[in-house]
C-alpha cells in the first residue's frame, strides 16, 4: 500500500513537502528580457527627446529649423543638478512641477507661433484668451460647425496629452538620473563645462549659439508681457482722457464739409501687399487704375496715401477704432477702455455738429454691438437687417455689392432733411478668400439669391487655407472685387456732394503678405467737389486710387486729428 502511495505522489510534491503552491509561471518580462530592455531604452530616449524638444522649441514658425534643436539647454543641466541633490519626495514634486511647467510653456510657444503667423504679434497671456472664441467662430463660419467642434475637441485633447506626457517624461528622467547617480553626476558636470565654454567662446551652429537659455528667456519674456499689460492699462486710461478736440463745440467741427454726404468705408485686409507684392499686385493695380479712370469719367477724383495700422492679419476692430479715435489701439484692453470713454471719435464728431444723420452698415455684426454709442451712430444695420436671403461666402455674411446696394436702398437713396454720415465695413475680402463673390448686374441683385450659383461654384475654404500660393491669388481677387463693388456703387449713386474715405483695416496674414511685410494700408479720399481735395493738398498724397510707393506714411492714429484740422475744426483740448 505504501509503495502504491509513493508511486502516485508527483515528484514536485515530494520536493516541496506536498503542501506548497505550484511555482510561478515566467512573466512576459522574464520571457522576453531583450524586448523589455529595448522598450525601456526607447522610453528613456523618447522622454529625453520630448523634454529637450520642449526646452528648445521656438515661438515662431520661421525659426523651426534643425539647428534650433542641436543646442545645449542650460535648463536641462540645472534640472539634472537639482534632481541629483534632492531626496525622493521633493525630487518627485520638482519633477512633476517641471513637467507641467514645460507643458505650459510648450502650449504658449505654439500659441505664439499661431498669433505671430496670423496677427504678426505673440500671444498675450492676459488679453488674448477671448480671441480663441473668435477663432472658433471663424473656423465654424469658414469650414462648418462640425469642423470647428472637432478642432476644439482636438486642441483640448492635445493640450491634456501634452501636459501628461511632459510630466511623465520629467518624472521618468529624474528617476533615471538617480538610478545611475554616479554617471549622471559626471555627465552633468561635463555638460555644464561644455555649456560654459560654448557660451564664453560664442560657439555657433549655422548662426545659432550652441549654449542655450531659450526656455528661461521665453519665460521671462512672458512675465514682461504680463507686467507691461498691467501697467499699460493705467497709463492708457490717462492718455485716452486727453483729447485735442474733446471740448470743441459742434459748430466748430468740420465746418468745411457742411452739406456733404460723408462715407467712411473700411475694406477688410486691404493692405500694402495688395498694391505692391509682385504675386498679388498686378490684378489689384489694374483694378485701381480702371476704377480711377471710371470715377474720373463720372466726375470724381481721388488722392491716396498710406497709414500704418495698429493691427495685422486680423482683429479688424483695432484698426477701425485706431483710425476713428486718433488713439493707438493695438490690444483688446485698450479697445475696451476707449469704447467706455467719452474720447471723441471721428464719426461722432459729425453727430456732435447736429448737422448730419449718422448711420452704420455692418454686415459682419451678428450680435449686439454696444460700440454704436462710441461711434456716434444713430442707426446700425447689421447682418440681419439688410434683407439678404442669399448664401454666405465663408465668413462673410453677404457680398459687398449687395451690402452697398442695400445701403443705397434702405439709407442713402432716401430723402432726408440732413446730409448723411455713414460708416461702412465691407467684408468680402476676409480670409480664407474662398469662395469669392463675383459682380452681377446691379439691377439683378434683388434679395441676394442671385449669388447662390456663384457661391456653389466657388472654391472651398479648406482648399485655399492649406495652399499659400492659392491664398495669395484668391486674396488679390477678393480685394479687386471689393474695390470694384465700392467704386461702381460710387459711380452709380454718388452725387456732387458725396465724399468717400476708404481704407484697409490691416494687412492680410503673414502667409499672404510675407514674414517681413509692413503694417501699411492704403487710404483714399474721393470727391467731385474740387474744394474737398484742395483742403488736403499739403498732405502730398498721390492722385488717383493707387498711392505711390513713396507717398507719405502716417500712423493710423494720426488720421483723425489731421482730417479734423484739414476741414476747419478748431482744437479745444480736454485734459484728464
Amino acid at each position: 500500500m505504501s509503495e502504491t502511495l509513493a508511486e502516485s505522489t508527483p515528484p514536485e510534491a515530494e520536493a516541496t513537502g506536498g503542501d506548497s503552491p505550484p511555482a510561478r509561471k515566467p512573466s512576459w518580462r522574464d520571457a522576453h528580457p531583450t524586448a523589455v530592455r529595448n522598450t525601456r531604452w526607447a522610453l528613456n530616449v523618447l522622454a529625453a527627446l520630448l523634454v529637450l524638444g520642449a526646452l528648445l522649441l521656438p515661438n515662431k514658425v520661421t525659426y523651426l529649423h534643425p539647428r534650433e534643436f542641436v543646442r545645449i539647454p542650460a535648463e536641462a543641466i540645472l534640472g539634472a543638478a537639482v534632481t541629483l541633490a534632492l531626496p525622493r519626495r521633493p525630487r518627485l514634486a520638482v519633477a512633476v512641477a517641471a513637467g507641467v511647467g514645460l507643458g505650459v510653456m510648450t502650449v504658449l510657444n505654439l500659441l505664439d507661433m499661431g498669433f505671430n503667423d496670423y496677427l504678426g504679434r505673440p500671444f498675450n497671456l492676459v488679453l488674448d484668451w477671448e480671441l480663441l472664441d473668435d477663432a472658433q467662430s471663424y473656423v465654424a463660419d469658414s469650414m462648418g460647425r462640425a469642423v470647428a467642434v472637432g478642432a476644439v475637441i482636438g486642441v483640448i485633447v492635445l493640450v491634456l496629452v501634452l501636459l501628461a506626457l511632459m510630466t511623465l517624461a520629467t518624472v521618468r528622467l529624474s528617476g533615471l538620473l538617480v538610478l545611475h547617480r554616479r554617471t549622471a553626476t559626471r555627465g552633468t558636470l561635463l555638460a555644464a563645462t561644455v555649456w560654459v565654454t560654448c557660451s564664453a567662446l560664442g560657439l555657433q551652429v549655422l548662426g545659432t549659439p550652441l549654449a542655450s537659455e531659450h526656455t528661461a528667456g521665453l519665460t521671462a519674456l512672458q512675465a514682461k508681457r504680463v507686467l507691461y499689460t498691467v501697467r499699460d492699462e493705467a497709463e492708457f486710461q490717462k492718455v485716452a482722457r486727453v483729447d485735442a478736440f474733446g471740448n470743441t463745440p459742434g459748430s466748430q467741427l468740420v465746418p468745411d464739409l457742411r452739406g456733404k454726404d460723408m462715407i467712411f468705408t473700411f475694406i477688410e485686409s486691404y493692405g500694402r501687399s495688395a498694391v505692391e507684392d509682385p504675386g498679388i499686385a498686378p490684378g489689384v493695380d489694374r483694378t485701381l487704375d480702371t476704377s480711377t479712370a471710371a470715377l474720373a469719367k463720372a466726375g470724381f477724383h481721388a488722392k491716396s496715401g498710406w497709414l500704418t495700422s495698429a493691427t495685422y492679419g486680423g482683429s479688424s476692430w483695432l484698426g477701425h477704432s485706431t483710425t476713428l479715435s486718433g488713439l493707438w489701439i493695438d490690444n483688446q484692453q485698450r479697445y475696451r477702455t476707449v469704447m467706455a470713454s467719452d474720447h471723441l471719435s471721428l464719426t461722432k464728431a459729425f453727430r456732435k455738429t447736429g448737422d448730419w444723420d449718422t448711420v452704420g452698415v455692418m454686415p459682419g455684426v451678428q450680435k449686439g454691438w454696444p460700440e454704436q454709442e462710441y461711434y456716434g451712430l444713430d442707426k446700425v444695420y447689421n447682418a440681419f437687417q439688410l434683407g439678404y436671403r442669399g448664401p454666405k461666402f465663408s465668413w462673410s455674411t453677404m457680398p459687398d455689392q449687395y451690402a452697398l446696394e442695400a445701403y443705397q436702398r434702405q439709407v442713402h437713396g432716401r430723402k432726408r432733411d440732413k446730409p448723411l454720415m455713414s460708416e461702412i465695413i465691407l467684408t468680402s475680402s476676409h480670409q480664407p478668400w474662398a469662395p469669392i463673390p463675383k459682380m452681377v448686374d446691379w439691377d439683378d441683385l434683388g434679395d441676394g439669391s442671385v449669388f447662390k450659383p456663384i457661391q456653389k461654384a466657388g472654391n472651398k475654404a479648406s482648399d485655399i487655407i492649406a495652399d499659400p500660393t492659392r491664398s495669395k491669388q484668391e486674396y488679390g481677387k477678393s480685394i479687386s472685387y471689393s474695390v470694384t463693388a465700392l467704386t461702381q456703387w460710387l459711380e452709380r449713386y454718388g452725387t456732387d456732394d458725396t465724399v468717400l474715405v476708404f481704407l484697409g483695416d490691416h494687412q492680410p496674414i503673414a502667409r499672404v503678405s510675407g514674414e517681413n511685410a509692413s503694417r501699411d494700408v492704403p487710404i483714399s479720399i474721393v470727391a467731385k467737389d474740387p474744394k474737398v481735395l484742395a483742403k488736403i493738398a499739403s498732405w502730398n498724397w498721390t492722385d488717383g486710387l493707387k498711392p505711390a510707393h513713396d507717398a507719405p506714411v502716417w500712423k493710423m492714429s494720426s488720421f483723425r486729428d489731421r482730417f479734423l484740422t484739414a476741414y476747419g475744426s478748431t482744437p479745444h483740448p480736454s485734459e484728464g
